[in-house]
């Protein structure tokens, strides 16, 4: 059932086809990795809109031919008037999920694109703007069929999402949910889209539709300004990073969750475990994930925030005490304090250069806040209510402050010179999943295709899920689900060999030998890799 892996000079792979024909059609044209994903970014955001948009946020891993390593960080922070006291007053004890008050942090996704090409254009990028956006404009205007993972999917809260302002108008078909393969048209969004291609990509914050934007965002009600617009900026970050056997392994710092998955393959590498799919491996996964939230739930913050380095956690020594506290024999009862859900995309490109990119984008929850502004036809991320209304938390909602992400873009750098970009969709998943592909390709010899076809395995929550239990497909071997239940694992097994909520994972890799890429993109999703 695995995505048929590309195997050329230069590939990408996104979860929808058209989002990777559009990395594709660039690199055609002479485009580099960063102006690949600039494209794919901007036609993901409208045939997946379920998963991300650009009223969301973005982050990226670039590397460099040379070997530098750049982070991209374009989340946005919470509105001025997005105030504990604003809340409280209205008699809220938890933020919500759903509506105006819901969208209460800018959206960093676009900023990001501009940081990005800024950087693509600096390593000799030369495509225009509308080039790039050429395929995602005409998607939305002229209408594309709706996903099968769109259309299978059941949103939470799907009362209070379908009555959002705004929502019923564009993305349901007769107050209905618009079936697999009808054509839906965005021809807001391709207006937008079209502005942006002509004015550029400030024009989000600073001009024209920043101003519409704005007007928008006010007429509904939500706590972002035009001055929390016009304000913003991304900002480029230095990645967090480990040594693993014969790898230096990238990931995001704060405020995403990209420590964890540091975290976990560091522990897991000191287990040594020789067999796969075994259940020494699985539950040596499950204890890594287990002290990797432990520490992730301590101190993920706003990076301008942060109490303690979080490199301090990712030295060999820390590692191998977190290691040392691992039972092989029995489960640990570790309960996780912060369970991160959400929908988002991954994908991953490398040009024929060796530029390779790791980005993901996201709205938060399905649909994110619901919202949509009707003169730009943007719906809006929901990411705030990662804040809590707790003023002594580890992220309590203030205006200016990032919130916690569980976004995380991934690269690894091998000593015999190999490059690998990937990462997944889900929530508290993405770290796990993260790990399981890589361990399955760089410890078991897996090829990557085979490393993100294999089943997965999750523990704790994520996107569609409320239950603390370790949830795993209806691949794995039965007789090691029942010598995980004697360990003490909580077993759900859902009922599916290829489960949407265990993630849309991708992975690329550059061979130095004779400068090929081999690239997979996931088969749980819509999506493919592409390559030239």
């Amino acid at each position: 059932m695995s995505d048929t892996p590309v195997f050329a000079s230069a590939a990408v792979a996104a979860p929808h086809r058209l989002a990777a024909q559009s990395g594709q059609h660039v690199l055609a044209q002479g485009g580099n990795a960063i102006e690949a994903m600039t494209a794919m970014a901007a036609t993901i955001a409208v045939v997946y809109p379920h998963m991300n948009g650009i009223g969301g946020d973005g982050f990226w891993l670039v590397r460099e031919r040379g070997g530098r390593v750049r982070g991209i960080e374009a989340c946005g922070p919470a509105g001025r008037n997005a105030t504990i006291q604003r809340y409280r007053a209205q008699g809220y004890e938890v933020l919500p999920s759903r509506g105006p008050d819901a969208a209460l942090t800018v959206a960093g996704a676009i900023g990001g694109w501009r940081l990005a090409l800024d950087l693509a254009k600096a390593l000799g990028g030369r495509l225009p703007l509308d080039t790039l956006l050429a395929d995602a404009i005409r998607h939305a205007r002229d209408g594309v069929a709706v996903s099968p993972s769109e259309a299978r999917y059941v949103p939470k809260e799907l009362d209070t999402l379908h009555d959002q302002p705004h929502f019923a108008e564009t993305f349901l078909d007769g107050g209905k949910p618009f079936a697999a393969g009808a054509i839906r048209k965005l021809p807001a969004l391709a207006a937008t889209l079209e502005q942006l291609a002509y004015a550029g990509l400030d024009d989000f914050y600073k001009g024209d539709l920043g101003r519409e934007i704005a007007a928008d965002l006010d007429r509904l009600g939500t706590p972002v300004t035009r001055a929390d617009l016009e304000a913003y900026a991304p900002r480029e970050r230095a990645p967090l990073s480990i040594r693993r056997r014969d790898a230096t392994l990238y990931n995001f710092p704060p405020p995403t969750q990209g420590i964890a998955a540091l975290l976990i393959l560091g522990i897991f590498d000191r287990l040594r475990i020789a067999r796969p799919e075994t259940t020494a491996h699985y539950h040596g996964l499950i204890e890594a994930t287990k002290r990797a939230f432990a520490i992730r739930d301590r101190i993920v913050t706003d990076y301008d925030r942060l109490a303690v380095d979080p490199a301090s956690f990712l030295t060999p020594e820390r590692l191998d005490r977190e290691a040392a506290q691992i039972d092989m024999r029995r489960a640990a009862s570790l309960p996780l304090r912060n369970p991160g859900e959400g929908d988002t995309v991954w994908m991953g490109a490398i040009d024929r250069d060796g530029l390779a990119v790791s980005y993901i984008q996201s709205i938060y929850w399905e649909y994110g806040s619901g919202i949509v502004l009707p003169k730009t036809g943007i719906h809006w991320q929901n990411r705030g209510t990662s804040f809590s209304l707790d003023a002594g938390a580890v992220n309590p909602l203030e205006p200016g402050r990032r919130p916690f992400h569980t976004l995380i873009p991934a690269l690894a750098c091998f000593d015999d010179g190999r490059v690998m970009s990937y990462g997944s969709m889900g929530g508290d998943g993405q770290p796990q999943f993260q790990s399981q592909i890589f361990a399955r390709y760089a410890d078991y010899g897996m090829s990557p295709a085979a490393a993100v076809d294999a089943p997965r395995l999750l523990y704790g929550r994520t996107w569609g899920a409320e239950s603390l239990t370790v949830k795993v497909e209806d691949r794995f071997d039965p007789a090691c689900i029942a010598e995980l239940r004697k360990l003490g694992h909580e077993i759900e097994e859902l009922g599916g060999a290829y489960i949407d909520s265990l993630g849309h994972a991708g992975m690329l890799v550059r061979h130095p030998s004779n400068g090929s890429v081999a690239a997979v993109h996931d088969p749980r999703s819509d999506g493919g890799s592409e390559g030239l």
